[in-house]
C-alpha cells in the first residue's frame, strides 16, 4: 500500500503544470478535487489494454480527480488536449486524506478503468494476490479491495455510479479556478 497525491508533485515527467483544488459539498459528490493541467511533459504516457493503445499523458493534458469523503476509492478523469475524455481511473483505496492542504489516498492496488466506449477492465489482480501473500496488505484489506471493485463495478455496469457523470462539469469548475488566479497574475 502506497500513498498517493491529489497535486502528483513528485511527477518528474511534469515539466510545466497548473494545479488548482476545491471541496464540493453537494447532494451527489462531497469531498475534495483537484485538476492538474500538463502544459509540458518530458514525454507522452500510454498504456495497453488488449489491442487498445491510448495516450493518459501529453502536452496539455488535464486529470481531474475525484476524493470522496467516507469512501474507498478515489477517481481519475483523463482528458486528452482537445477536452475529451480518454479514460477514467477507479483506484480502490484503504482511506483519503488530506495533508498540507493536499488530498490523498492509501491505495490498496486494485484498479478499474472505465473507457468512454463504457467497456470497463480491471487491473492488477495478481499484484493484490502477491501482496496479501507477502504480508504487504492483510485479510481485512484485501477482502476491503475485491469487495469494493466488485461493487463498483457492478454499478457502472448498472450505470449507478453516477459520479462519472459529473467529469466535464467539475473540471469546468476547476478551470474557473485556474483562469481565476491566470487574471490575478496577470
Amino acid at each position: 500500500m502506497f500513498r498517493r497525491y491529489g497535486d502528483r508533485s513528485d511527477w518528474k515527467r511534469i515539466i510545466q503544470r497548473e494545479y488548482t483544488k476545491s471541496y464540493v459539498e453537494k447532494k451527489e459528490f462531497t469531498g475534495h478535487i483537484t485538476l492538474i493541467n500538463m502544459i509540458k511533459v518530458t514525454e507522452p504516457l500510454w498504456v495497453q489494454y488488449g489491442e487498445k493503445r491510448i495516450c493518459i499523458v501529453d502536452d496539455h493534458y488535464m486529470w481531474l480527480q475525484h476524493f470522496p469523503i467516507g469512501k474507498n476509492y478515489s477517481v481519475t478523469t483523463m482528458f486528452d488536449a482537445n477536452g475529451e475524455i480518454v479514460q477514467w481511473y477507479i483506484d480502490i483505496c484503504y482511506e483519503i486524506g488530506i495533508e498540507n492542504n493536499v488530498p490523498w489516498v492509501d491505495d490498496l492496488i486494485l484498479d478499474i478503468v472505465v473507457l468512454p466506449t463504457g467497456e470497463i477492465i480491471q487491473l492488477d489482480d495478481d499484484e493484490l494476490e502477491e501482496a496479501l501473500e507477502c504480508g504487504s496488505i492483510n485479510q481485512q484489506k484485501y477482502d476491503l479491495a475485491r469487495d469494493e471493485a466488485t461493487r463498483i463495478t457492478k454499478c457502472i455496469k448498472k450505470e449507478q455510479f453516477t459520479l462519472l457523470r459529473y467529469s466535464n462539469a467539475h473540471k469546468e469548475l476547476l478551470e474557473g479556478h485556474l483562469q481565476k488566479v491566470e487574471n490575478e497574475h496577470a
